[in-house]
């Protein structure tokens, strides 16, 4: 059974000891998508080190038609923040590229962009960069290297989607937040669209073992193989000297 009361008062000390051990007077700077992830993320931060040591980042690429409920958790929490729209950046940066870019450098594009964001934020603001990813997110590499998959610390990567929720909805998250459909918010599609499978089914196979359906199964040990790299580090040469 998943203690979340434990589980929450231990991560929210973990927190802790990393500022206490990379920056007794950093703050935590965080993306704010206003999903389950970044809100639930940047609500473990503020019970660790307080409101004012939490910088949120709003970071619409143009118009972006969820941006209410990234206000909404910055509210809620009552967190200082800041609105960076990089439209104009991740257009300037396709049109210079002397070639028309693949469907999958487009897609994560965005999410690189917001990466350097959040350090230049980061940097200028004696910050932390929050990682969001969770594990049900990590295990099949529905994550973007060197984008939303990077970070300096991360609270939530061996919690699944179901786990996080559960943190949500203790702190008392407003629901809207917690349980609204993961998207990408790059192209259009729910995250359970992309991968092919549920969060639910896919918490399950991870916690237990159990899995109904084998096509769906070796669907999830194929793209848990074929993405294990973004969790690892660079393959570096070691010559012998």
């Amino acid at each position: 059974m998943f203690d979340v009361k434990k589980v929450t008062a231990d991560c929210v000390e973990w927190i802790r000891d990393f500022f206490e051990k990379n920056g007794k007077d950093c703050s935590a700077v965080i993306g704010i998508s206003g999903g389950k992830d970044s809100s639930v993320a940047a609500a473990l931060c503020v019970q660790a080190l307080g409101k004012d040591r939490v910088i949120g980042v709003l970071m619409p690429s143009g118009d972006q038609f969820d941006i209410q409920f990234s206000y909404d958790l910055v509210n809620h929490l009552g967190i200082k923040y800041y609105v960076v729209n990089i439209g104009n950046a991740v257009k300037a940066l396709s049109e210079a590229i002397p070639f028309e870019l693949s469907t999958q450098s487009v897609t994560n594009l965005p999410p690189r962009i917001r990466m350097s964001t959040l350090y230049a934020v980061s940097q200028s603001n004696n910050g932390r960069v929050v990682n969001t990813c969770n594990l049900s997110e990590d295990w099949v590499g529905y994550s973007t290297r060197y984008g939303d998959a990077a970070g300096d610390f991360s609270p939530m990567s061996n919690l699944t989607v179901a786990e996080v929720k559960e943190i949500g909805r203790y702190l008392k998250l407003p629901a809207h937040l917690v349980d609204k459909p993961p998207i990408d918010g790059l192209c259009g599609k729910t995250d359970e669209d992309n991968l092919g499978f549920t969060y639910a089914v896919l918490d399950e196979y991870i916690r237990t073992g159990h899995i109904e359906d084998q096509a769906t199964k070796e669907r999830i040990d194929s793209m848990h193989e074929r993405n294990k790299f973004k969790l690892e580090l660079m393959p570096s040469f070691n010559p012998e000297i």
